[in-house]
């Protein structure tokens, strides 16, 4: 598998660019769309774009690390994960491959639910991505590692970690629909119903993406219907 997946590099690196999937790409993550915005990767990359191939394969990466933790984070389940890890290492042992490696190791920890090893990776991560946001130079693609930080612990359970994680995001990344969406779970998980009510209220009034509604668009409406929401203060 590595020694195919350096050939698929070497291959990218020698054609001429063809990008314009990427930006539609990153429009689909932030509106919750990760299979439409890996399959945009993914034909980018058909097409020669060479800077598709690193988030293509964070973000497949991602999505399989995730379907992993609903069947118990077993060996076969994390294999897709740890195929997209080692291809992001042919890539680079700095910079965005690493740090998207990075994530993808706490992905994968946080899908056996290893504690431990998930907040080594992600604060490495989360450091990684700190010092180039500090040069100027653009946070992860697609999923940054701030974000995913917060998703992370959210689904583990972690909730203070959750918190911290989501307040630091958006500092130094700025409110994103991932982010309002992590607070409003957050808040919702710890009975918190006005500052959930207040984040899913947001997400709705903030959402100015065309076309059908995500699942999570869903979810907001629907507790937004529902009795914890019923004469919440708006804010």
């Amino acid at each position: 598998m590595i020694a195919v997946a350096g050939f698929l590099i070497a291959l990218l690196l020698a054609q001429p660019p063809s990008c314009n999937g990427i930006a539609d790409a990153q429009r689909r993550a932030d509106a919750f769309d990760l299979a439409g915005a890996a399959q945009r990767l993914q034909a980018a990359v058909m097409s020669g774009c060479r800077e598709a191939l690193l988030p293509a394969i964070y973000l497949r990466g991602w999505i399989a690390a995730r379907d992993a933790y609903r069947v118990g984070g077993s060996p076969e389940s994390l294999r897709p994960v740890t195929q997209s890890i080692a291809m992001l290492q042919d890539i680079g042992r700095t910079g965005p491959a690493q740090i998207a490696a990075l994530v993808l190791q706490a992905a994968a920890a946080a899908a056996q639910s290893e504690r431990d090893a998930l907040a080594l990776m992600i604060d490495y991560a989360i450091e990684l991505e700190d010092r180039d946001l500090a040069a100027r130079r653009r946070a992860l693609p697609m999923i940054t590692a701030h974000e995913a930080a917060g998703d992370l612990w959210l689904q583990v359970h972690r909730y203070d970690d959750a918190r911290k994680a989501y307040q630091r995001a958006s500092e130094r990344i700025g409110m994103t629909p991932r982010i309002r969406l992590g607070q409003a779970r957050l808040a919702a998980r710890l009975d918190a119903a006005a500052t959930a009510c207040a984040q899913y209220r947001s997400l709705v009034a903030s959402w100015k993406t065309a076309g059908p509604e995500p699942p999570e668009l869903a979810e907001a409406r629907a507790f937004l219907a529902g009795p914890a929401c019923q004469g919440a203060s708006p804010r």
